[in-house]
C-alpha cells in the first residue's frame, strides 16, 4: 500500500516543520500568500528532504488569502495562474528542482471542484506536457482535466471534515477543521485503506484518494502530520510521492 501525503506551504505557517513528514508540497506563489524568498526557502528544503515540489497558485487576493471567490475574466485568471506557476518554475530552476504538479488554492480549488466552467479555465493554463493537477476526489474538475488530456491525482484532506456529498465542509462551520491529532490520523489512515470516514452532515463516504493534503496553517499543523505519518507507517503505508506523468 502506498500514499502520498502532500502539505501546503509558504502561507506563513511552519513549513520546515512540516515538509521532513510529507512526500509532496504544494507552495502558494506570490498571489493569495508567499514571495520568492519563501519560495526559495521551501523549494530548497523540500529538495533536501527528497520531497516532490508542486505550484499552489490561486486568486490574486492576498487581502482575502485567496479564500475568496474573485469577478475576474478567464483572460486574466489563465494569465495569473501561468504567472505564478512560471515564478516558482524558476526559483525551482534556480534550485535545480523541476515542479511535480498544479493545486489551486482556496476559493479556486472548491469552486471548480463544481463549476465545469472554471475547471476548464484552471485546466488551460497548465502545461499538460510536463505537470499533474491535483484535485478534489470525485469532483467535477477531475473528469474535465482527464478529458483534455492532463494527468490528474485524485486529492483528499487529513485535516478537513466532509460534508455527505463529497465536498469539504466550509471553514465557517463549527469542527470543519480537525485539529485533534488522533483524528486526522484516523481519517488519514481510513482515506489510504479505502475505508469510510465520517461527514458532517449524512452518513460515512468512502473516498478513493491519490494524496493526501495537509495544511501546513491548520492549527497544531506539526502535530498532526506527525501523528497522520506514524499512524501510516505503522500500519505498512509506504509515504511517497506519486510517479511522473
Amino acid at each position: 500500500m502506498r500514499i502520498d501525503l502532500n502539505a501546503d506551504v509558504g502561507e506563513g505557517a511552519d513549513d520546515m516543520g512540516i515538509i521532513p513528514l510529507v512526500s509532496s508540497i504544494s507552495v502558494a506563489c506570490g498571489a493569495h500568500a508567499g514571495d520568492e524568498d519563501t519560495m526559495r526557502r521551501c523549494v530548497a528544503e523540500a529538495k533536501r528532504r527528497g520531497v516532490a515540489v508542486g505550484a499552489h497558485p490561486g486568486y490574486p487576493d492576498r487581502d482575502g488569502f485567496g479564500r475568496r471567490s474573485l469577478d475576474i475574466s478567464d483572460v486574466d485568471l489563465i494569465a495569473s495562474l501561468r504567472e505564478q506557476i512560471a515564478v516558482l518554475t524558476t526559483v525551482a530552476g534556480s534550485l535545480d528542482t523541476t515542479l511535480r504538479h498544479v493545486k489551486p488554492h482556496g476559493a479556486l480549488y472548491n469552486s471548480a471542484a463544481v463549476d465545469e466552467g472554471l475547471a476548464a479555465t484552471v485546466v488551460r493554463a497548465i502545461d499538460a506536457s510536463a505537470l499533474r493537477l491535483f484535485a478534489l476526489a470525485g469532483s467535477r474538475m477531475i473528469e474535465v482535466a482527464r478529458a483534455a488530456g492532463l494527468a490528474v491525482a485524485s486529492e483528499a484532506f487529513a485535516d478537513r471534515r466532509y460534508l455527505a456529498d463529497g465536498t469539504l465542509a466550509p471553514r465557517s462551520v463549527d469542527a470543519a477543521l480537525i485539529e485533534d491529532p488522533r483524528a486526522a490520523a484516523g481519517q488519514a489512515l481510513a482515506l489510504a485503506l479505502g475505508k469510510p470516514i465520517e461527514t458532517l452532515d449524512g452518513g460515512p463516504i468512502t473516498i478513493a484518494a491519490d494524496t493526501i493534503c495537509l495544511h501546513a496553517d491548520t492549527p497544531g499543523a506539526v502535530s498532526n502530520a506527525k501523528a497522520v505519518r506514524d499512524a501510516l507507517n505503522s500500519a505498512g503505508v509506504e509515504v511517497a510521492p506519486l510517479s511522473r506523468g
